[in-house]
């Protein structure tokens, strides 16, 4: 779905039977709302089977891997980061920095934490970046920084090799074969 440079979400600890659906739904919020790839520490592997059977029912491309070493991850990411915190600057103050930087080449990191984050991942980023510092769910944060990022954009994606797709209504809910929503 992204045209330009990569955008990877990096979950951030994951506390096994408490940040289970929360970690999960940091991934598919990831690939609904534009990244290409999350990765989850190697304790979650719960969220990376349910982020992948989704990315092959309802299409991609979108990827998902565990690490067992995030925090290498930020230490030598070619590129910039940003990590999502209520604590950081505003997002509307730097939103144009950041996708400024985005679309001149730069694969993103987006660092999305769980458990109290470590000092030295504020200091590894290039933007601490905060939805409202008002408490709220990282799920929230990430949503609406990839809307800010891609500026609305990432809502018309084409989903390829999708088996199903869901179709839009008023009321109701309908979820079709793919070769049937093309049709319609």
């Amino acid at each position: 779905m992204n045209e330009t440079s990569d955008v990877v979400v990096l979950r951030l600890g994951h506390r096994p039977g408490r940040d289970d659906r929360m970690t999960t739904h940091v991934g598919l919020t990831a690939r609904a709302l534009g990244a290409d790839r999350v990765i989850f520490p190697d304790n979650a592997g719960g969220s990376l089977e349910t982020v992948e059977d989704i990315t092959d029912r309802f299409g991609g491309p979108f990827e998902a891997e565990l690490t067992d070493s995030p925090k290498a991850i930020i230490r030598n990411w070619e590129g910039r980061i940003v990590h999502l915190t209520m604590y950081g600057e505003r997002v509307q103050d730097v939103e144009d920095d950041v996708r400024g930087a985005h679309r001149g080449g730069e694969p993103l990191l987006l660092v999305v934490g769980s458990e109290k984050v470590s000092f030295d991942v504020y200091e590894e980023a290039d933007w601490n970046v905060g939805v409202t510092n008002q408490p709220h769910s990282e799920v929230a944060g990430l949503a609406v920084f990839l809307d800010r990022l891609f500026e609305g954009e990432e809502l018309e994606g084409e989903w390829e090799d999708a088996d199903r797709r869901v179709i839009p209504m008023e009321t109701g809910k309908r979820v079709e074969p793919a070769d049937d929503a093309d049709d319609q």
